[in-house]
C-alpha cells in the first residue's frame, strides 16, 4: 500500500508541475515535455499524457495491476516567466536526482507563492509601458503624461478587481471605459491632449499579446485545439476591449464632448 501511495505521489507531483506551468502561460508542448520526463524518472514507462489549454489527464501503467490516473482542470491562466523559469529548473532537479519527493513538493508551494515584484513596482511599470506605447503611436509628452498616469490607475484596477475573482472579460470591458473616460475628460479640460493616442497606449496592457502567441506556437507545435483556445481567448479579450472603448465613446459623443 505503500508503494502505490509513493507512487501515487509522484504522477501527481508531475501533474501539479505541469498545473503551475499552464496557469502561468507555459506552451502545452513544454508542458507536456515536462511530465513526461519526471515520470520517465520516476520509472513509469507506460505513460499517457494528454493536455489541453485547460486541462491534463495522466494514465501511467494502464496494463499493470495497479493503474494510476490524475486530471487537473485548469483555469485562470496568467504570464508569469520567472515561475515558468523556476518551474523549469524544479523539473530539472527532480529529473537529476536533486530533490526528494517531499522536498519537490515544499519547492513546488514555493513556487506558488512566489510574487516578482511588489506592487508599486509592477503600478509604475505599467503606467511606463502606456507611456511609451502612447509614443510609439505618435503621442507627444502630454500624451505620454497622461497615458502613464491611465496605466497606473488601471493596474490598480485590475490588481484588485482580480483579488475579487471579477470575470476576465467583465475587467476588460470596465478597464477599457475607464481608460477612456479618463482620456476624454482631460482632453475636456486640456485640449492639446490627442484622445486616440492616449487610449491606444493605455489599453495595450489589456491586449492579449502573450495569448496570441501561445496559440500560434501550439499550431506549429500540431496542438490544434489548444491553439484554438488561446486563439478565441485572445479574440475575445479584443473585443471587450473594443466594446468598452466604443461604449465610453458613444456615451461622449451624445452628450457632446467629443
Amino acid at each position: 500500500m505503500e508503494e502505490i501511495n509513493l507512487r501515487q505521489e509522484k504522477v501527481t507531483l508531475a501533474v501539479l508541475v505541469g498545473e503551475e506551468m499552464l496557469k502561468n502561460g507555459g506552451e502545452v508542448y513544454r508542458v507536456d515535455d515536462t511530465i513526461k520526463h519526471i515520470l520517465d524518472y520516476y520509472g513509469f514507462k507506460s505513460a499517457n499524457v494528454f493536455i489541453i489549454s485547460n486541462g491534463i489527464f495522466v494514465t501511467v501503467d494502464e496494463n499493470s495491476e495497479n493503474p494510476l490516473s490524475c486530471m487537473r482542470n485548469v483555469h485562470n491562466w496568467a504570464t508569469d516567466l520567472e515561475k515558468i523559469a523556476e518551474l523549469n529548473k524544479l523539473s530539472r532537479d527532480i529529473c537529476s536526482g536533486k530533490c526528494s519527493v517531499e522536498e519537490a513538493n515544499k519547492k513546488l508551494e514555493a513556487v506558488r507563492g512566489m510574487r516578482s515584484y511588489k506592487g508599486w513596482v509592477e503600478t509604475v511599470s505599467t503606467g511606463i509601458g502606456s507611456a511609451a506605447f502612447c509614443y510609439l503611436f505618435g503621442g507627444r509628452i502630454m500624451d505620454m503624461a497622461v497615458a502613464f498616469v491611465i496605466g497606473c490607475l488601471l493596474k490598480i484596477f485590475l490588481n484588485r478587481s482580480d483579488r475579487k475573482d471579477l470575470s476576465k472579460f467583465i475587467r476588460h470591458i470596465v478597464g477599457s471605459v475607464i481608460t477612456t473616460i479618463i482620456a476624454v475628460l482631460c482632453h475636456y479640460f486640456v485640449d492639446d491632449i490627442m484622445v486616440d493616442k492616449v487610449i491606444i497606449g493605455s489599453i495595450m496592457i489589456l491586449v492579449p499579446g502573450v495569448a496570441l502567441t501561445t496559440s500560434i506556437r501550439d499550431f506549429f507545435s500540431g496542438d490544434y485545439l489548444s491553439g484554438s483556445i488561446h486563439l478565441i481567448d485572445a479574440l475575445l479579450t479584443a473585443v471587450c476591449i473594443a466594446t468598452g472603448v466604443g461604449v465610453a465613446m458613444k456615451a461622449f459623443m451624445i452628450i457632446g464632448l467629443v
